[in-house]
């Protein structure tokens, strides 16, 4: 068991706040009022970063900040499992987890699920590439036809993002804790075993929101291409005056660019889970 910690630690990411003293005299008196705690440092960083995600989830992602969502949501997981990783180093957590199996083994499961949801939304992003740039092109040129089958594909990389969120959501569930979880364990064990599970649960749920943030985006791009008349967008191309045409050209290139700036982070999210999860199997069983 690792000794209790007497100080207090900022740590780069935290989301704590911070502040300037207005003097020396300042200074010293915020460092005398430190107090003692039992967690361990790196716990409370994690718990910071687990209460950053929960403010996020609670704030509005509607279509009109759907591009900033996702880089937000997937700049929070990255920074949380970053977290994970550091505490998972640590014997305390190790300990716990080799006496809660179940919580062990929930945990895998969890991150296992994540880890392909993160593959699967970074393969539908690559292939939204695809089907936005075949829909700008088909909308320039008034290719009617084009503009159908991109709409048409766009669509069902769409469904496919709709359900990973509806997979992860359903982790998120999976991994809440239960008291159950952590019979016979001391109170600092069960601390961390809690701390462990809301972790799986923040990011599942976070990877969910960012999932339907992107779906949505798309959602409204391709919608921007309807006409009453044409619910088919077969005839939109030929029929849709330039303002309108272009107001769909606008929805097209924000929507490429916001798959461009999260390409990079789903793919380190996708690395950190995959990290996460070697650290718990070996944790599980533990090279000599």
């Amino acid at each position: 068991m690792a000794p209790s910690f007497g100080r207090s630690i900022s740590f780069p990411l935290s989301p704590a706040r911070s502040f300037k003293p207005r003097s020396a005299a300042a200074a010293c008196h915020v460092r005398s009022i430190s107090l003692p705690c039992r967690s361990h440092p790196l716990l409370s960083h994690l718990q910071s970063h687990i209460a950053a995600v929960r403010s996020w989830l609670l704030q509005d992602h509607g279509d009109a900040s759907a591009s900033a969502s996702v880089s937000a949501g997937l700049a929070h997981i990255h920074a949380l499992h970053a977290a994970l990783a550091d505490l998972l180093l640590l014997p305390d957590p190790q300990d716990a987890l080799r006496r809660s199996t179940a919580a062990a083994d929930r945990l895998l499961d969890a991150f296992l699920l994540l880890a392909d949801a993160h593959q699967g939304f970074h393969e539908a992003l690559l292939d939204l590439t695809h089907h936005v740039a075949d829909a700008r092109a088909a909308l320039r040129r008034s290719d009617a036809a084009r503009l159908a089958s991109a709409l048409r594909s766009q669509r069902r990389a769409e469904k496919e993002i709709a359900r990973l969120a509806s997979t992860v959501s359903a982790a998120a569930a999976a991994t809440k804790y239960s008291s159950r979880l952590g019979l016979g364990a001391t109170a600092e064990e069960t601390e961390m075993t809690a701390a462990l599970m809301d972790a799986a649960t923040a990011s599942a749920a976070a990877s969910a929101a960012v999932f339907t943030a992107a779906a949505s985006m798309s959602s409204a791009a391709a919608s921007s291409c309807s006409c009453k008349k044409t619910p088919a967008f077969a005839a939109f191309a030929k029929k849709a005056s330039p303002e309108t045409a272009q107001v769909a050209l606008d929805r097209f290139e924000e929507l490429e660019q916001c798959i461009d700036e999260s390409e990079s982070s789903c793919h380190k999210v996708f690395r950190a889970i995959l990290h996460t999860r070697v650290a718990l199997l070996n944790i599980q069983t533990p090279t000599f």
